[in-house]
């Protein structure tokens, strides 16, 4: 991984998420309405939560889930709910605030820690299974495959990601991104190709104990995104 360019775009992500865009986040991931671009945006998401969640054990009581990049906490809800310790992390700290307020009370026995930080941080212990939905698409692919296989390294069962696919689409987005000051936009996008994306993981040393399983691309309006499944050996 290089270091310097992980780092630097960490950078960016925690403050596009904790200043310039916490309030438009915020109502995007409630009931409130919002435009059309956004509702598209909210759909797929949803779509996408729903899926890396069905590639779950319906009963994850006595598993330990980390959901990296939580945001505001949805997900994580969603698998405390069927009984999973879930230890919900992202860069974010007003984005994690929020999904405290939000969090409910649960009688599966599931419970949810909430927390700021790296994803990557190795004091946060070992997990069953890690989620990563959406929370990896800022990064270029080697940098992005370097942290699959950090997280992987302290996986028991399975991992689940979520990547930008390659797309005439997205690149005409990234393109038009582009002719707007730093200061008025989200992080650029890096979209990439599964093939590409998938021959990374094989050919990575510690990846060689996983293999790929399901993979599904999720598209609504203006959220484009693929999951991904990698099962331990």
């Amino acid at each position: 991984m290089n270091t310097s360019n992980y780092t630097e775009r960490r950078s960016e992500i925690e403050t596009y998420f904790d200043r310039t865009a916490v309030d438009a986040w915020a109502r995007l991931t409630s009931d409130a309405p919002v435009g059309r671009v956004r509702a598209t945006v909210r759909a797929g998401r949803e779509r996408m939560r729903a899926t890396l969640l069905s590639w779950l054990p319906d009963d994850l009581r006595g598993r330990r889930l980390l959901d990296a990049g939580c945001g505001t906490g949805a997900l994580a809800v969603e698998a405390a709910r069927r009984g999973a310790e879930v230890l919900a992390i992202d860069l974010s700290p007003t984005l994690v605030g929020l999904a405290r307020e939000r969090q409910p009370t649960f009688s599966s026995g599931g419970r949810i820690d909430f927390r700021s930080g790296d994803m990557l941080d190795p004091a946060l212990g070992e997990f069953d299974h890690v989620i990563g939905m959406d929370s990896l698409i800022h990064y270029e692919p080697e940098d992005a495959v370097e942290v699959i296989a950090g997280l992987a390294a302290r996986t028991r069962r399975s991992l689940l990601f979520t990547f930008a696919p390659s797309s005439p689409a997205l690149e005409v987005f990234k393109a038009v991104g582009k002719l707007f000051p730093r200061g008025n936009r989200s992080p650029s996008i890096v979209p990439v190709a599964e093939r590409n994306l998938q021959r990374r993981i094989d050919v990575h040393p510690r990846l060689l104990a996983w293999d790929m399983r399901r993979s599904q691309r999720i598209a609504s309006g203006f959220y484009t995104s693929q999951a991904m499944e990698l099962v331990r050996s």
